[in-house]
């Protein structure tokens, strides 16, 4: 399920009317390395790891809408950012990329 939406995530970035192909790039690679990134981390937490591709789907989806509502830009990308508060010490590249890909969001959504 966890690839399965990734790879979703990833056909609805690539074929996106709305989004600049610069954010478009800039998005595939930060999905590309969260990735590699909840890969490893399914295998130890896999609600978790769910949880947060859950989020990143989400977040893309509300960022990506031809008429943005910025409020629920604004709650899905925290929700991303909270998704792996508590992986901070322990996965902090993880957190990096969530941290990247919610900002960048964010900022299509201005």
């Amino acid at each position: 399920m966890l690839e399965d939406t990734l790879s979703k995530l990833e056909t609805r970035i690539q074929n996106a009317g709305t989004l600049r192909d610069d954010n478009r790039a800039e998005l595939l690679q930060l999905i590309s390395q969260l990735k590699r990134e909840v890969g490893g981390l399914s295998k130890t937490h896999q609600e978790q790891a769910e949880s947060i591709a859950g989020f990143a789907e989400l977040s893309t989806h509300e960022a990506m809408r031809e008429t943005r509502n910025p409020e629920a830009l604004k709650h899905s990308t925290e929700g991303l950012a909270s998704s792996v508060d508590e992986f901070e010490k322990t996965h902090p590249q993880l957190v990096a990329v969530v941290n990247r890909i919610a900002t960048t969001l964010s900022n299509m959504g201005i």
